[in-house]
């Protein structure tokens, strides 16, 4: 019995110490992504007129998306604009690279596509996938209401089979 509860206690320190050192590296992994993401911040110039115009399309984008929750029509061809959008991010980041200094005062257009996946495809994304939310919902909604008019044709047809 002593043996077991020696093993026991091991197994129990054993994972305490564990869970102990996987709580301080999420704890410091954190850390760095934080401060990258607040450096990425500080790095942009948001009083920028063309900025300022993007992130005005995004909220106007939203708006629609919000006031024609129930134009199903409407916001499929909206989600198809929007993924259009995203697909062609990488072909507007390297036009906007090569033409930044018509319109910014620093090149925001990397190789690599960062700033316009958060600033141009993250928006775009966010919206269709309300948009595929919205949708489903529509759509339970939808056979649900056809069930029930199934139900009352049922016992319609059944009112009048015992007449």
């Amino acid at each position: 019995m002593e043996d077991l509860k020696a093993a026991l206690n091991e197994h129990v320190d054993l994972v305490a110490n564990l869970f102990e050192k996987l709580s301080a590296e999420l704890r410091s992994g954190f850390g760095p992504a934080v401060d990258n993401f607040v450096g990425f911040f500080h790095a942009i110039n948001w009083k920028e007129p063309w900025l300022l115009c993007l992130l005005s399309f995004h909220l106007i984008l939203l708006l629609i998306t919000i006031l024609s929750r129930k134009n199903i029509n409407f916001q499929l061809c909206l989600s198809l604009l929007a993924f259009s959008g995203v697909y062609f991010a990488e072909r507007i980041n390297s036009f906007l690279g090569n033409n930044w200094k018509s319109f910014s005062s620093q090149n925001y257009f990397d190789p690599h596509g960062l700033f316009i996946s958060v600033l141009w495809s993250g928006p775009l994304l966010i919206i269709t996938i309300m948009i595929v939310v919205n949708t489903l919902f529509s759509l339970c909604y939808l056979m649900v209401k056809w069930k029930k008019a199934e139900l009352r044709h049922r016992a319609r047809l059944a009112r009048e089979k015992q007449e």
